[in-house]
């Protein structure tokens, strides 16, 4: 017998953004399909315009994972988690016992193919690359989102992030930027009628 799917739907419990106010609370699960979805682009984006022949799929599937090992430690915020070199050492190490721990429940026939899923040091450094860029776009977005909202509570991390989407040498990122983000500061009038 194996938990590891009862341990993956409680994804849908771990709230995001613990130490903020948020208008609408975000959970691990559908923050880590956006991922999905935006990973995914990433690569398309890359492959058509950019002339790279990575897998789509491989980047949509690290990205489903990439955050299941916050089942066993939660969401700690950034501005904790990167409080100083030791706390971000000692959460690194508390990171890859929790992977290691989501990995020790996948029965033993299917480990291989969930290795690189799981545990970051097996996933290829492109990939990680592409879904560290999906995971920031999709903050940033959070972020946008908040403000449209009328919360002024994420305009720091806003900015935080702005600049590292900016300072990403993935063309495909400045690209995703210039073509989906914009909507993101739409109502749905104004998107409908741009259809």
């Amino acid at each position: 017998m194996s938990h590891l799917f009862a341990h993956l739907a409680r994804m849908k419990l771990i709230q995001r953004w613990p130490l903020m106010y948020n208008v609408r609370s975000e959970n691990v699960q559908e923050h880590s399909l956006q991922v999905a979805m935006v990973a995914h682009a990433l690569v398309i984006i890359s492959n058509r315009k950019f002339g790279t022949t990575l897998d789509a799929n491989q980047a949509a599937s690290l990205a489903i994972f990439h955050d299941a090992s916050e089942i066993l430690t939660g969401d700690l915020p950034t501005p904790v988690k990167y409080f100083n070199k030791e706390i971000e050492a000692e959460y690194k190490k508390i990171e890859a016992i929790a992977e290691q721990r989501m990995l020790d429940m996948v029965p033993d026939e299917f480990k291989d193919d969930y290795r690189s899923l799981f545990l970051s040091d097996y996933s290829d450094p492109t990939y990680k690359a592409i879904v560290k860029a999906a995971d920031t776009l999709c903050a940033y977005l959070k972020c946008l989102e908040e403000n449209r909202a009328g919360n002024t509570e994420f305009n720091t991390a806003r900015k935080r992030l702005e600049t590292m989407l900016k300072d990403n040498p993935n063309p495909a990122v400045k690209y995703f930027m210039a073509c989906f983000v914009p909507s993101f500061t739409l109502d749905l009038d104004e998107i409908n009628k741009m259809l």
